[in-house]
């Protein structure tokens, strides 16, 4: 066969079947022989032959042949004796080429020790020349590319396990247990993921109580989604709680909750709101500071309003501090509800009008809001948005809700 030139075999569009999947009965395979021995490649070829194996095949002589001849791929026959690479080397410079494909190596050398070195650098399976017939040869095959796709597929699975660990980490970090221990008030938090990825976003509160007459709170976000902002938005929560503790000026706090947010983010654009909330409980009095975050909504003697503070800027924008809205409730009976933006994002209906914050408070001056209980009223809150939506809210939420006596 000496001088011969060897005919690939009719092969698949480049591309091949998807990977991730269980082999389906008949399906062809694409394999790819690297061998630079025509009489091997041509018996390799016969063997297949014989066994109207469904599989087709498609020689390259050497690795830079094979270069070219990779993608789409779902399986690497390779000899481990070629011009231009020897033993494992070849071998690794073939799994680099290609994360998709298996590896078979098909060598003459009975040594069973470099086979078992051919698996541990990362083939699926190990034969021998002169020892297969075609019916081991292509079942060997197609255990290969199973193989491999039960290892991508475990892969994945492994992915998915520890970003949701790492996520179940971010969220004990971004919603903390409050920090109090009046009965004044009470407190009831709530946080959903938005759709987009199942993952935490950057979403945080807190809340700390220094004094037996005061309380702290905060609501924020971090704008983007991933384990980046969410990393953000822990550091950012830590920082305001460490600053309560230490009993920092008030007009100085969120100054130097930007000053973490400028110097920690990964790119300048980032940036991030908040509402903070302080709580004189003797005075029955509250000051609200906002950053470029929604307003608080006020629920007593059975009405519902925006608090009228003012928006102030991002933070991480241009710093300036946040405008102090001092405010006194009128009875002893009240709740603030503090969110992102996340639950009033939604559409109404089919146009591309928002729920927004009227549209907030018309669901909870509405008269069913009154009959569902405090604790309950949050997650009522994000159903009834969602419902008008026509499906989950895109974006994650986050909400606080603080009472005292009937709430409202």
């Amino acid at each position: 066969m000496t001088g011969s030139s060897i005919a690939p075999r009719t092969v698949l569009p480049y591309g091949g079947p998807g990977g991730g999947t269980p082999l389906s009965r008949g399906e062809r395979l694409r394999v790819l022989l690297v061998e630079d021995d025509e009489g091997d490649a041509f018996l390799v070829g016969e063997l297949l032959a014989e066994v109207d194996a469904a599989i087709d095949l498609v020689v390259a002589t050497s690795l830079n042949q094979a270069r070219q001849r990779i993608a789409g791929v779902d399986c690497v026959l390779l000899d481990l004796g070629l011009p231009d690479a020897e033993g494992l080397d070849g071998l690794r410079q073939v799994l680099g080429m290609s994360s998709r494909a298996a590896v078979c190596v098909l060598t003459g050398r009975k040594d069973e020790h470099l086979g078992i070195e051919a698996v541990a650098e990362g083939a699926q399976d190990y034969l021998v020349k002169g020892q297969v017939d075609g019916v081991l040869l292509a079942r060997a095959l197609r255990y290969a590319v199973e193989r491999k796709r039960a290892d991508e597929n475990a892969r994945r699975l492994r992915e998915v396990e520890l970003r949701q660990a790492e996520s179940a980490r971010l969220e004990r970090g971004l919603l903390p247990q409050p920090l109090m221990d009046t009965d004044q008030v009470a407190v009831h938090t709530f946080y959903r993921p938005g759709r987009h990825a199942a993952l935490i976003g950057g979403d945080f509160f807190d809340v700390v109580q220094t004094t037996p007459d005061r309380v702290d709170l905060i609501v924020g976000d971090v704008c983007g989604h991933g384990v980046d902002e969410a990393a953000l938005g822990v550091e950012l929560r830590v920082a305001w709680r460490a600053l309560m503790l230490a009993r920092v000026a008030d007009d100085e706090v969120l100054p130097a909750v930007e000053q973490v947010l400028t110097s920690e983010r990964s790119a300048p654009e980032i940036f991030a709101t908040v509402a903070a909330v302080r709580l004189d409980l003797a005075a029955n009095r509250a000051t609200v500071r906002l950053a470029g975050h929604p307003p608080p909504l006020l629920l007593t003697e059975g009405k519902v309003a925006p608090v009228p503070a003012p928006t102030g800027l991002l933070l991480g924008v241009q710093p300036r501090r946040p405008v102090a809205y001092e405010m006194e409730f009128e009875t002893e009976d009240w709740s603030l509800l503090l969110y992102t933006d996340g639950l009033i994002e939604g559409r109404v209906g089919s146009g591309s009008d928002r729920l927004d914050v009227p549209g907030l408070c018309g669901l909870l001056g509405a008269g069913d809001a009154g009959d569902v209980p405090l604790r309950a009223l949050p997650g009522w809150l994000v159903g009834r948005a969602e419902e008008l939506n026509g499906g989950p809210l895109a974006d994650d939420v986050a909400m606080l809700l603080v009472s005292r006596g009937g709430g409202r």
